[in-house]
């Protein structure tokens, strides 16, 4: 399928598109991203790479699984995001490879931080935030210790939809892929 005489995209980009639009709405409908998007994406991903490019595919499908794994779950386990966004990025590897994955994730990161400041905007929570961690940073500066002050009041933030984040950046990604450029700088010998 051609958007423009420079962007061709394929079978894998039209999956993965599918795939992280699908999550994103399913994200902000339910608050979760279920295993029977992100399981069937992943298995299904390995399994076609590994049929269309042998040991090669199947080790670069791998490669992506396990780097978008890792790239989310230090924030899963400190509570950050659920299990189920963790196992979209992982998924979006195994399509996308560790490459792609990365700037995937590059594009997820700074819009997931977009995303989260809007949000604290639009609570009038962000002054609050910004104290918080200026105490913080300055009791590290003076004691050479983390000691977060607890919240004034704990007043209902609504949920940030990480999966509306990860769609926004493997899109991004995936265009930027397909029209040949990356934000990774090049490797030089």
């Amino acid at each position: 399928m051609t958007i423009s005489p420079q962007i061709e995209l394929n079978g894998v980009h039209l999956t993965v598109i599918a795939l992280v639009v699908v999550s994103a709405l399913w994200d902000i409908r339910t608050r979760r991203i279920p295993n029977f998007l992100t399981y069937p994406a992943a298995i299904g991903a390995v399994a076609y790479h590994t049929v269309s490019g042998g040991a090669a595919g199947l080790y670069l499908s791998l490669c992506g699984l396990s780097l978008g794994l890792m790239l989310l779950v230090v924030f899963y386990f400190l509570g950050g995001m659920g299990a189920g966004d963790v196992k979209l990025m992982g998924a979006v590897g195994a399509m996308l490879g560790p490459g792609g994955v990365f700037d995937a994730f590059l594009y997820t990161a700074v819009i997931g931080g977009l995303y989260a400041l809007f949000l604290l905007i639009m609570n009038g929570n962000l002054l609050k935030t910004l104290g918080r961690y200026g105490c913080v940073l300055r009791t590290f500066i003076l004691t050479r210790s983390f000691m977060v002050p607890p919240a004034a009041e704990r007043k209902k933030m609504p949920a940030l939809c990480y999966g509306v984040a990860i769609a926004a950046g493997t899109l991004l990604s995936v265009f930027g892929q397909a029209a040949g450029w990356s934000i990774r700088p090049p490797f030089t010998t």
